[in-house]
């Protein structure tokens, strides 16, 4: 069977178990469909943690950036699985034991206000949406190739199945769903993994094969230092960007890990504050399998890419490469007519100066979407074809596990703390339900929008939503937890001066015509948060000294919360 038809059945099947899952773990109340009724067990809760949290940009994304930007790539790698440590063991066993499931609940309380809420939701809308936006691109990518309908469509299929199951089941479906998403995207990633290792230095674990020799002789990394300098780019294995950068980046996906509303919910589905550390242990284990394999993938895909298409006749590339190309996510331009791919670095003055010009090349002629390398590579490594619909199926589990992880956030923020905290307390049980299905409706199809019309690569999209988490939620989670004299005045005003700053700063230098060379201290726009987030410490510290502290029973709570002993059940009001 071809690969269409392999991703047809296998995808199908996927798809068939979410639906079922979310039919039989169909949500009856709030608490079920905000919480999952708070009894979910540690074991089935760090699978479904470690799913929502391995999102597109991790499955698919992640090994792409790294393979183009090599040791730069470490940032990703390192903000993300250290930015999950410090939230697990810093902030969600606090969290739990608060007893409130969405950051704005735990803001709203925590701050006595109102205000500090609706300051909180707003907060948790714009890096939920940001974030979705990602995963929304990356759905589309799989089913535009391998299903071969247009981008647009793809989404749109995506977007119909996140609506069902989101809908349906709240975060009870959710969870159960993740459970059987971690299992397809994680078996997706490792086969081909373990396959390119072995065909390509004869190593069956593929974070070994890493540092394997090629059947030349020479190891994986040298030879990819050498061919990557060749064609005009940075040594595969050095740092480009600046120390700087790759500090302010990573401290951005770490803290804004530790500020993520999707990740944190996920510590009030389980009974006990006990559990949800056992949760958290689970978890990092789970995300540890594909993490640890990502940078092999990114180097086998990085190899591979060059070895077929570097100077070889476009007639006669293999099928899939005409494939992508009809995605319009590979390009091929022929510059100066002699119908062989050049593929260079032509902002290399130098290398352009003295290789490409005398050459006559015009330019480089070879454009490839980042995205799509984990997909395209076992195909280019020519692995049989129910492998490589197997990446699929684990790629659009990927997405759409975090998609609706995200969803829920949005939703609980509208209907939960937006009216039922704050604009209609009265609201029954059943029209506070019928409402947060209403949110994620009308949340997938804006979403599905913005994904139709991405701002940037999956990952790159992600690294801008952990940026305003870092900068508008970190310093009020961490203060509230652990300092008793921070106010509502303080933490408003922190929030919003983090939130303000990040977003103005990525805008202006993605949209609004900045150029690198204007970046605050080399400070990259994925970066950014990590200033955010201390001007919001500055702001909040500064503001909170020169007003009237919180009251004494506020004081109270900070302090029994952070006893380590006891738990309350997961409210659900």
């Amino acid at each position: 069977m071809d690969v269409q038809t392999w991703t047809f059945i296998i995808v199908g099947i996927t798809f068939a178990i979410y639906i079922g899952i979310a039919i039989w773990a169909r949500a009856g109340s709030t608490a079920e469909f905000y919480v999952a009724g708070g009894g979910v067990p540690p074991l089935l809760n760090g699978m479904a943690t470690a799913a929502d949290w391995m999102s597109a940009a991790s499955f698919l994304s992640m090994a792409g950036l790294i393979s183009f930007m090599g040791y730069q790539g470490m940032q990703y790698l390192l903000g993300w699985t250290g930015g999950y440590v410090l939230l697990a063991l810093l902030l969600a066993p606090y969290l739990r034991k608060f007893g409130k499931f969405t950051v704005p609940d735990f803001i709203g309380e925590r701050y006595y206000s109102q205000t500090a809420r609706l300051v909180a939701v707003v907060c948790a809308l714009f890096v939920s949406f940001t974030y979705v936006v990602g995963q929304m691109k990356g759905v589309g990518v799989a089913f535009s190739r391998f299903l071969e309908v247009d981008f647009s469509t793809g989404i749109m299929i995506g977007v119909a199945i996140v609506f069902f199951y989101a809908v349906l089941g709240g975060m009870k479906g959710i969870t159960y769903t993740q459970v059987a998403q971690y299992c397809v995207l994680m078996f997706a990633y490792l086969v081909p993994a373990i396959f390119i290792s072995v065909l390509m230095v004869d190593n069956p674990i593929p974070q070994l094969g890493l540092g394997g020799t090629l059947s030349d002789g020479t190891y994986l990394l040298d030879k990819l230092d050498l061919v990557s300098s060749d064609l005009g780019f940075a040594e595969y294995t050095s740092s480009h960007k600046g120390k700087v950068d790759l500090f302010f980046v990573t401290a951005a996906l770490m803290l804004g890990t530790a500020g993520l509303p999707h990740v944190i919910v996920r510590f009030f589905t389980v009974p006990k504050v006990k559990d949800a550390r056992i949760s958290a242990g689970w978890a990092l284990v789970f995300i540890a399998f594909l993490y640890t394999t990502a940078p092999a993938v990114a180097a086998f895909a990085r190899t591979n890419l060059i070895n077929t298409v570097d100077n070889k006749e476009y007639a006669t590339m293999p099928a899939w490469f005409s494939k992508w190309e009809g995605t319009g996510l590979l390009k091929f331009e022929d510059k100066n007519g002699d119908g062989i791919i050049q593929y260079y670095n032509d902002k290399n003055a130098n290398y352009v100066a003295n290789v490409a010009e005398p050459k006559g090349w015009k330019g480089s002629e070879l454009t490839v979407d980042r995205d799509i390398m984990v997909l395209a590579n076992p195909e280019i490594a020519n692995l049989p074809a129910w492998v490589i619909a197997l990446v699929v199926a684990g790629g659009l589990a990927a997405a759409l596990s975090t998609a609706a992880g995200l969803l829920l956030v949005i939703s609980t923020s509208i209907s939960h703390d937006l009216l039922k905290k704050s604009l209609m307390p009265n609201i029954s049980e059943k029209n506070e339900l019928r409402a947060a299905r209403i949110t994620i409706a009308v949340a997938v199809l804006i979403s599905g929008y913005f994904g139709i019309n991405p701002p940037g690569f999956v990952a790159q999209v992600v690294a801008w939503a952990f940026g305003l988490a870092a900068a508008s939620f970190f310093p009020a989670i961490v203060l509230g937890i652990f300092y008793k004299r921070m106010n509502m005045e303080g933490a408003i005003a922190g929030m919003l001066v983090g939130l303000i700053f990040t977003g103005i700063y990525i805008i202006y230098f993605k949209y609004g015509g900045g150029t690198p060379d204007q970046y605050w201290f080399g400070i990259s726009p994925e970066g950014i948060g990590t200033l955010g987030m201390l001007l919001n410490f500055v702001v909040s510290l500064t503001v909170c000294r020169f007003t009237a502290p919180p009251p004494d029973s506020v004081q109270d709570l900070v302090e029994s919360i952070r006893i380590p002993a006891g738990s309350g059940a997961a409210q659900s009001h």
